[in-house]
């Protein structure tokens, strides 16, 4: 009681008859770009959280860290004030 191949072919052709292969073909590339829309919105949101995680445990890094460290280059108050008292 199914469906057989040639009760498929036609209605392949009557639908072909009624909406032409170029409507078939629009609808074809619209439904297309649909998900292909929806697949990079899916894998856009995993790389934000991804990305959402990365910023976050490198806040939690810079503020744990010590404010007394000196970093190579940088001038420290106490060298400032020798530069403006010479």
């Amino acid at each position: 009681m199914g469906i057989s191949l040639w009760q498929l072919l036609i209605v392949l052709v009557i639908v072909l008859l009624l909406f032409g292969t170029k409507k078939l073909r629009g609808i074809g590339s619209d439904l297309g770009g649909a998900v292909k829309g929806f697949r990079g919105a899916m894998d856009g949101d995993k790389k934000k959280d991804d990305t959402d995680d990365v910023e976050a445990s490198i806040t939690a890094e810079l503020d744990n860290k010590d404010d007394d460290r000196i970093i190579e280059g940088e001038v420290t108050a106490e060298e400032k004030d020798k530069v403006k008292h010479s």
